[in-house]
């Protein structure tokens, strides 16, 4: 089942945006398309978005 913006919420404080919350999804649900992995796809999904949100600091 695909992952919505409120599963970013529940998973990661930084996704504080809609636009950070978005790019959450959008990364979760490829990484859990290309790998079957949903801890992997979750870590890869709050890596992205902290790595996003540190640059817009």
């Amino acid at each position: 089942m695909p992952w919505t913006a409120k599963d970013a919420e529940r998973h990661t404080h930084k996704a504080n945006s809609e636009t950070l919350r978005a790019l959450w999804v959008k990364v979760a649900n490829e990484t859990l398309e290309r790998t079957g992995d949903e801890g992997r796809a979750i870590r890869e999904a709050n890596a992205v978005v902290a790595r996003q949100s540190d640059e817009t600091k």
